[in-house]
């Protein structure tokens, strides 16, 4: 039996460093190996600085998802020096993030993933009044025209006459795996520009709260942001009234752009409902906390571990039972590479093993990855806005349970159908809609508080070092937009001791454990994967990419001559 071998390095429309090598038998995938290939090193760092400033460090861990690192490092301090924040601070930290969310899953689906789906090239064939004609049956969005359409077929046209495709080079347009039709291809490209231009706008909800953006200012203990109505040096009337503006135009292009789109593409593709599901197991820490002062356990989003794909239960998350392994990453353990530890008691010492650059293969080597092998029980889990939708569903949430049952039907699928990479898909569109909508709510939350004359943002109390205990350490739970976050620090003499994070990728990236377990990368292509052109891994980049992954600060595809570095290797 032929095997054939693909290695795809990098993987690119994604945050940081990731190769990914399969081989396949008989035209489908039949073994996968995951591999970041970029060490940072940021807990290192944060050994020995304040633990007030740890937020502003560990922000800058991805040059995306900042806002998610500033929070949960935020939490932990907070929860090993027992401060509560103000309930406003609460609010508008859940306006920060949730735009956050809104403005990533939006670019995810546009920019970074919907390109495995829709063939741009293919837009020159379409008729832009039969696009003008699907584009007004699925949604009322204003320049849903067959002029707009014609305008943005012409760019497209002049991009491929002059020989310059521009942001659309380098794809595999011509592969027999996409299966749209042109016109449905020129609406993609037509909407793919205009996110561009809408997301720059709403993402200033962040310049307004936190002052900046990609990272907005945060302050443990609260927000570093005053209300006063009447200073326009302050977060006042005015300001209120442009991120009201900016949260209702979030939600408009989210249900009447994004999410049609996202069903209209998925109609096509109800194949990959039944590919790509890997690990079974999945987990969700919640986000959004929504009670009283001090309570951080009632969340929009609940937490809970969903097993072996049984929507009956869900069990509950405890971040004690987190461990982090080692057997396949260029690390080393003091107690030897077998262990596994908490990380309380994480340890980031690097020790490259690997081949040098260029590398070859990666598949036989004992340790082939930067990234640890984080397992829940010994259990890999696979996390995301997948894993938080099917907790929130088996948990009965208001919200979710008719969204869910109205996508299935909508696409005429059962509930397996959701562990699947068309499942994942789908499911950051649904905590896309089910956000844009919530913001409102904590947007009047917010007014309401603010009018009845609290303008309280911050709560100094324990935020001397002078008031802290000799030794502290406290836990910073997350729910990011690629999934569960969590921040370990421990403080000693008024000073970080340990700083340990288990990001989302780090979870979907795991490599294979001490037992032989894929992490949850590897084991999506492994699952009923199909790859028709193992020279064109088109398939893999759909998988991979539903993921959302983030490596880390960003893609670096250019040697320092300017030379390409992007490989893809077929035997």
């Amino acid at each position: 039996m032929a095997v054939t071998k693909i290695v795809v390095d990098p993987i690119t429309r994604i945050e940081g460093h990731l190769r990914i090598e399969a081989q396949a038998e008989n035209g489908r995938i039949s073994d996968a190996w995951a591999s970041s290939t970029q060490f940072r090193g940021i807990e290192i760092i944060m050994e020995g600085r304040d633990p007030r400033d740890a937020w502003a460090f560990t922000q800058r861990i991805c040059g995306v998802c900042t806002v998610v690192h500033a929070v949960a490092s935020c939490r932990a301090v907070e929860d090993a020096l027992d401060i509560t924040i103000p309930p406003n601070a609460n609010l508008i930290r859940n306006l920060v993030h949730g735009m956050q969310f809104i403005q990533d899953h939006v670019i995810h689906f546009y920019h970074l993933h919907a390109l495995d789906w829709v063939d741009v090239v293919s837009a020159l064939e379409a008729d832009p009044a039969a696009t003008a004609r699907v584009a007004r049956s699925i949604s009322p969005w204003p320049n849903n025209s067959e002029t707009h359409f014609a305008d943005v077929k012409e760019r497209l046209r002049t991009f491929v006459a002059g020989g310059q495709l521009g942001i659309f080079t380098n794809g595999y347009w011509g592969h027999p795996a996409y299966k749209l039709p042109p016109e449905v291809n020129l609406l993609a490209v037509a909407h793919y520009l205009e996110a561009l231009d809408w997301q720059r706008d709403v993402i200033r909800l962040h310049t307004i709260f936190g002052g900046k953006n990609p990272h907005p200012n945060f302050l443990v203990g609260g927000m570093a942001c005053a209300i006063n109505l009447d200073d326009t040096g302050t977060i006042n009337a005015e300001s209120l009234v442009d991120i009201q503006a900016m949260i209702k135009r979030a939600q408009a292009f989210v249900e009447q752009v994004y999410w049609p789109d996202l069903l209209a593409i998925a109609g096509y593709y109800k194949e990959w409902g039944a590919i790509g599901g890997g690990v079974a197991n999945h987990l969700a820490v919640g986000e959004f906390p929504e009670g009283d002062v001090g309570d951080l356990d009632k969340l929009y989003f609940p937490r809970g571990i969903i097993l072996d794909g049984d929507l009956t239960t869900v069990h509950p998350y405890d971040h004690e039972k987190v461990k982090e392994y080692i057997t396949s990453s260029w690390y080393e353990y003091g107690d030897g590479d077998a262990a596994g530890l908490h990380p309380y008691e994480g340890e980031t010492k690097p020790k490259y093993t690997g081949p040098p650059p260029p590398f070859d293969y990666l598949q036989g080597l004992d340790k082939y990855s930067w990234m640890k092998a984080p397992r829940y029980e010994g259990r890999p889990m696979q996390v995301g806005p997948l894993s938080r939708m099917l907790v929130a569903f088996a948990s009965g949430h208001p919200d979710v349970v008719p969204m869910v049952n109205e996508v299935l039907g909508r696409l005429q699928v059962g509930p397996g159908a959701l562990f699947s990479t068309l499942g994942r898909t789908a499911a950051r569109g649904m905590e896309t809609v089910l956000l844009a909508r919530r913001m409102n709510t904590w947007f009047d939350q917010l007014v309401g508080r603010i009018r009845s004359g609290d303008t309280s943002t911050f709560n100094g109390d324990h935020w001397e070092p002078s008031s802290w205990p000799a030794t502290a350490q406290g836990y910073g739970y997350l729910d990011a937009p690629r999934g569960a976050l969590g921040h370990w620090v421990q403080i000693r003499d008024g000073k970080i001791s340990r700083y340990q994070c288990v990001v989302p990728s780090t979870w979907n990236c795991s490599p294979r454990d001490g037992e032989g377990q894929m992490g949850p990368y590897e084991a999506a292509l492994v699952d009923n994967h199909p790859l028709v052109r193992p020279e064109q891994p088109l398939e893999i980049l759909r998988t991979i990419h539903s993921f959302d992954p983030c490596m880390a600060c960003g893609v670096h595809v250019l040697d320092a001559t300017g030379a390409p570095i992007v490989e893809v290797k077929v035997q």
